[in-house]
């Protein structure tokens, strides 16, 4: 159990996919022979508690919520970072789904950027729409949760970084 999967009660997190998290408490169950050890994470969208295995910690890629510096570099991606045009659907899609699986928040402002760019040519696809949507929530939560401000605050940050790239922050799903 390495220092970058320790997370102490009341600590933000990061859940891939799903969004901003705090630890609500850590307990203990027995499995027959094995005991596990989980987190008990209450995410802020939907105020679902989930628990996670301390030793799925690193598969599912559960973080600390981004320092401030690290925000700044996503937003300076947003406002003039490349990316990758990859023509095929269905690469994209495969590539974008485990850019957002793993969660790292540069990789998510690209498959947001990638996607609203993609979508000036042409209509996306619903599950694409999907992954637009989730992007956009995980940038939202983290950005507000890191610099301490409310979403409507986060919507204006994001949507300026993006207004940069002649792009717009979408509307919700």
């Amino acid at each position: 159990m390495g220092p970058a999967t320790t997370f102490q009660i009341g600590e933000r997190v990061v859940y891939p996919n799903q969004g901003v998290g705090t630890i609500e408490n850590v307990s203990t169950r027995t499995f027959g022979p094995k005991t596990e050890r989980f987190y008990l994470l209450k995410l802020a969208s939907n105020s679902l508690t989930v628990m996670v295995p301390f030793s799925h910690v690193a598969d599912i890629g559960l973080r600390k919520v981004t320092r401030t510096s690290e925000i700044q570099k996503m937003l300076d991606f947003l406002s003039s970072g490349k990316c990758r045009a990859c023509t095929d659907w269905k690469n994209r899609f495969k590539e974008n789904s485990e850019k957002m699986r793993v969660g790292a928040l540069l990789d998510i402002a690209e498959v947001m950027k990638g996607l609203l760019q993609q979508q000036k040519g042409k209509p996306l696809s619903f599950r694409e729409k999907k992954m637009l949507d989730r992007a956009r929530h995980m940038l939202l939560t983290e950005v507000s949760s890191a610099r301490g401000v409310s979403t409507g605050e986060a919507i204006d940050i994001l949507d300026r970084a993006l207004g940069k790239a002649n792009l717009a922050l979408p509307e919700p799903l």
